[in-house]
């Protein structure tokens, strides 16, 4: 089971574009049946080998806008922070479940909670990254919004290990847990929806991390294991965003 090809965008119309910059994938193995008892029924946890995975992935956004127009200074760009997992639908389309997204827009906020029924709540985050070639960044978020579990912070440095940068090949670890393409979310009423997104394939470079202190996980009613989370850096993308259709 693969997950949609990056190259071939959908025959619909794009509804937004934006540039995700500085993005960190850390990810720890989770029993699938602890997943599994969170997820809406018409999802089944994906797998790799037998194994699933929870991720925490901070990064920052720009140039968020509607087609054909600019971004706008002081509304287009903003941090966030989510906590997913892989599902797929009867043994097709894999994509991503997030448990939370959290961001520094509350018109981000707003707008993907009414738009794409994706759970979202706002965070004050403080996001630096150094102008090295292997830039040194640090991400800080504190959730003070009331409509989510807390504590749900994060203090997180971590920085691309190498300069050798590649491309995630079909069939290993790395494309299963990155490549994804299609987004879940579920409305009030439980009714199932999806959206595609499309971008070339994430440059890929392993990461450091220098510092994992967060309580996302733990607010997303999941409970990760101690050890060192698998680590990636991608430094950016530019991303299409599709419209959000009932399954």
């Amino acid at each position: 089971m693969q997950s949609a090809d990056p190259s071939c965008e959908p025959d619909e119309p794009v509804v937004m574009r934006q540039q995700w910059h500085h993005l960190l994938f850390l990810h720890w193995e989770v029993p699938p049946q602890e997943l599994q008892a969170l997820l809406p029924k018409e999802l089944t946890v994906d797998t790799f080998e037998g194994k699933a995975y929870v991720g925490l992935v901070p990064f920052t956004v720009t140039g968020v806008r509607p087609p054909f127009l600019p971004p706008l200074p002081g509304v287009s760009n903003f941090h966030e922070i989510n906590v997913r997992t892989y599902v797929h639908r009867d043994g097709v389309d894999p994509g991503v479940w997030f448990f939370s997204l959290d961001a520094s827009s509350s018109l981000a906020v707003t707008g993907a909670r009414a738009v794409y029924k994706l759970p979202y709540f706002h965070s004050s985050i403080d996001f630096t990254a150094t102008d090295e070639p292997l830039p040194r960044i640090e991400f800080n978020s504190y959730r003070d919004d009331c409509r989510g579990a807390r504590p749900a912070n994060a203090h997180i440095r971590y920085a691309p290990a190498d300069g050798v940068v590649t491309h995630a090949s079909p069939g290993t670890i790395e494309h299963f847990l990155v490549e994804r393409y299609l987004l879940y979310a579920a409305d009030d009423d439980h009714q199932l929806h999806r959206a595609r997104v499309s971008h070339q394939p994430y440059p890929l470079q392993r990461a450091e991390a220098e510092t994992i202190e967060e309580t996302l996980v733990w607010a997303a009613a999941i409970r990760r294991p101690d050890s060192a989370p698998l680590r990636y850096y991608a430094r950016a993308v530019d991303v299409k965003v599709y419209p959000l259709r009932k399954c």
